[in-house]
């Protein structure tokens, strides 16, 4: 008799704390994904049911949850985490019980788990296509801020090694807030920002703070079309948070963008609005969590069951048509082919694509082995947008 016990799969991101905006994307990503393959018979007549906590950006908290849905939830596969600190402290418990963890976040790269599927951008994916964007239009004299953890240090070594070995390239400064930052910490950071005049600013910035930085940007009188913020993490979730006004002309380097213009995505937004309403901002974290769901359940689908052993030879080499296009799993290093692309925000609150791979995707290269330059070599820019 066929098996039609209902298949639980862990849900572990933070709908409060700094990050919650963010991860409540990613979380309600998931369960949409979910309740579409619910929707279209489950996996093989088997229901997915999602298990889920809050963890509130803690990372002792992750690393517990994630324990009690392996121990007491029956959970084999989770979806999970944004801010890497949070990442590394899951990995551990899916290593040790034989599970499998899929995260869907731009993160630094140099790592690699057997026991993760990494759906997220790595820096071969966004930092060298910002950084080749970024040093070509506006210079190579660069400002870099940060969040006080893993992700933004290493992002921030990696973006300074690509703009030194620009000609003229000069890193004028390198600051850390702490994720509960205030308003009146960025300040003296946007003041010190105008003094050194940098041809742009590169934000490894999270949470709440990332309107913060903005906030204090504009007000010190900075001109976001001359001397920009660039960033792999301020998506539509931020900008929306942050007013139009304040983001407008600001640059962003990610695999997806909700203005993507294609009918696929252009219909999976609606069909979510249509579930969830317009308070979620579809985005970057968001698109990630959403297709590597459907990413396992095609594997599932294939392996009969979601036990590790079974389950990861058909994720490994796995295509899907995502939103932001084709998406293809390296069955060497178990990131993501994704499609890179720049967008600046509008003064509709959107981001106007302005440079993109040629559609045949870029191959993760997390340890950054091969040649930078053709990660980014056929990106294409298109005719000049206003903003503002």
């Amino acid at each position: 008799m066929a098996n039609s016990d209902p298949i639980p799969v862990g849900v572990l991101f933070s709908t409060s704390g700094a990050t919650a905006t963010i991860e409540r994307s990613q979380a309600f990503a998931t369960f949409f994904a979910i309740n579409e393959i619910n929707a279209a018979g489950g996996i093989h007549g088997r229901e997915l049911v999602p298990v889920y906590y809050d963890p509130q950006g803690d990372s002792q908290q992750y690393q517990a949850y994630a324990e009690r849905m392996i121990r007491e939830d029956r959970v084999n596969v989770m979806f999970g985490c944004y801010m890497s600190s949070t990442r590394k402290a899951v990995i551990p418990v899916v290593e040790k019980w034989r599970k499998l963890l899929f995260y869907p976040t731009p993160y630094e790269g140099f790592e690699f788990s057997p026991h993760v599927i990494y759906t997220g951008a790595a820096p071969n994916q966004n930092s060298a296509q910002l950084a080749e964007y970024m040093t070509r239009h506006f210079g190579a004299r660069i400002y870099l801020i940060g969040s006080d953890y893993i992700y933004p240090y290493e992002s921030n070594r990696i973006m300074s090694d690509f703009i030194l070995q620009v000609p003229g390239g000069k890193k004028l400064a390198e600051r850390y807030l702490p994720l509960d930052a205030s308003e009146k910490d960025f300040i003296p950071i946007a003041r010190d920002i105008k003094a050194k005049s940098p041809d742009f600013v590169f934000s490894t910035v999270v949470g709440k703070a990332t309107r913060m930085l903005y906030q204090a940007y504009a007000d010190s009188g900075m001109d976001a079309m001359h001397v920009p913020i660039a960033s792999l993490t301020t998506c539509e979730a931020e900008v929306s948070e942050m007013g139009n006004r304040i983001a407008a002309g600001h640059i962003t380097s990610a695999p997806y963008f909700q203005s993507i213009a294609t009918a696929h995505n252009h219909a999976c937004v609606a069909r979510f609005r249509q579930q969830f309403g317009d308070e979620i901002e579809p985005n970057m974290c968001w698109e990630a969590a959403y297709f590597q769901v459907h990413l396992f359940a095609e594997a599932m689908r294939a392996a009969g069951d979601d036990h590790y052993d079974s389950l990861l030879p058909h994720l490994l080499g796995r295509a899907f048509e995502a939103p932001q296009g084709r998406v293809i799993i390296h069955p060497g290093n178990h990131h993501a082919r994704l499609n890179p692309r720049i967008g600046r925000v509008n003064a509709n609150g959107q981001f106007d694509i302005v440079a993109a791979s040629d559609g045949l995707g870029v191959v993760p290269d997390p340890y950054l082995v091969s040649h930078v330059g053709a990660a980014w070599n056929t990106l294409q820019s298109p005719a000049e947008v206003r903003y503002g």
